[in-house]
């Protein structure tokens, strides 16, 4: 089943748990984000009605296209909950064949399954036959540096019947450490026989860094991730430079009146606390750069209310009016 893409090298957010939520997915989408995805979820908690997985599948109509991301190493498992997915109505479903993290990889989900191919074929062709919406795949390199590489089942993925697929430049076992390596990602869209959309994914950290892996390696679109935590206006500053268009300066005043916008979606979503706790992983990036600014990260990390936190954010926009004048 195709996926309906626009023709135009896509930027899209990576999932990351407990990051790429509805509110942030909406600052993302706002800022120039062509395609979005959830965080990834358990197919087990979604055949047990776990109410934070049912969360994570929340999105607008704005977000559109946007896929569900789903993980889970039994095939029994991941089949029974297409039918929760698809009652969510998404625009794709997306399979994490590339979580390198123990609590997930570990039993055999995310990039443990790169330890057994044909498993991960096995369950992919069921899910594709099954499911009603198209269904993408995300993975990684492979399993270790020593395991067979993407360049070499690939075309085997693409037979399952998958609409796109995404790879991330490094192996399970080197995690987020060392280099991604884009030169394999390159391998398998250059390859005559892949006809699928092949995105690309690992330390784009710049709009030109975007610009570059696209022109050299001519992947039909590009997903960040860790560089767009706190930083949705990377997604509009990609967009400018594939446009070749410059820069906008951001001021301090926008980082802390959009930042302030995030914090208030997240609590009305997931509650005060929750969203307090998970915030405080974007802080740094949306001050990134700003002098004398690690007592304010200090503070703002060790805040444990909302009123306290907004009225932080408030000195720190004071403090810094002079910088943008």
């Amino acid at each position: 089943m195709e996926l309906s893409l626009p023709q135009k090298c896509l930027i899209g957010l990576s999932p990351m748990d407990d990051i790429t939520d509805l509110p942030f997915r909406e600052l993302c989408k706002e800022f120039g984000a062509d395609l979005l995805i959830t965080e990834f979820i358990a197919s087990e908690a979604l055949n047990r009605d776990a109410e934070k997985s049912l969360r994570k599948m929340r999105f607008t109509n704005e977000q559109r296209p946007i896929g569900i991301q789903i993980f889970g190493a039994d095939e029994e498992e991941l089949l029974r909950c297409l039918e929760v997915v698809e009652e969510a109505h998404p625009d794709y479903i997306d399979i994490n064949w590339g979580c390198p993290v123990r609590k997930v990889a570990g039993k055999g989900a995310g990039s443990g399954i790169l330890q057994d191919i044909p498993k991960m074929l096995r369950i992919t062709t069921s899910l594709v036959k099954r499911a009603h919406l198209p269904v993408t795949v995300k993975t990684r390199l492979a399993y270790n540096a020593d395991s067979m590489h993407i360049t070499d089942f690939a075309e085997a993925l693409q037979d399952t019947g998958i609409a796109a697929l995404s790879i991330h430049g490094r192996t399970k076992t080197q995690m987020y450490s060392g280099t991604a390596d884009w030169t394999l990602i390159g391998e398998v869209k250059n390859n005559p026989r892949i006809y699928i959309p092949i995105f690309g994914n690992g330390d784009i950290t710049t709009a030109a860094q975007a610009v570059e892996n696209k022109n050299r390696y001519g992947v039909d679109g590009i997903l960040i991730g860790r560089a767009a935590i706190g930083n949705p206006w990377i997604f509009e500053q990609c967009q400018q430079a594939f446009r070749g268009e410059p820069e906008r300066e951001i001021t301090v005043a926008e980082r802390v009146d959009v930042c302030r916008r995030h914090l208030q979606a997240a609590i009305d979503f997931k509650g005060e606390r929750t969203a307090i706790f998970e915030m405080r992983k974007h802080y740094g990036n949306y001050f990134k750069g700003l002098y004398n600014f690690k007592p304010f990260r200090l503070a703002l990390v060790g805040t444990s209310n909302a009123d306290d936190t907004f009225a932080l954010l408030d000195r720190i926009k004071e403090h810094y009016r002079n910088h943008d004048n």
